[in-house]
């Protein structure tokens, strides 16, 4: 543990910061696992609502910082491209 006034606050602002970047990504390989199963189950209706899902969570998690823009874009077309395979 730090001894110095400012070490010791960012200490504190990395643990909410790390505490909120996990749960952002948490609910971004959630709604993908749920997305896979739906498309592994080969059922298109559900498929294209868990996508939506999906892409909306990757955005959620890329306007916060929790992953680059890039990245959330290059997931969101995997996420298209598996969906086209049904």
């Amino acid at each position: 543990m730090p001894n110095i006034k400012s070490a010791i606050k960012r200490v504190k602002v990395s643990e909410k910061k790390n505490l909120r970047n996990r749960i952002a990504k948490t609910k971004v390989k959630t709604a993908v696992k749920k997305y896979d199963a739906a498309v592994t189950a080969g059922d298109k209706a559900a498929a294209e609502a868990l996508m939506r899902a999906a892409s909306g969570e990757v955005d959620k998690a890329a306007s916060k910082g929790t992953i680059h823009r890039n990245a959330a874009n290059r997931k969101k077309a995997q996420l298209a491209k598996k969906l086209n395979t049904i």
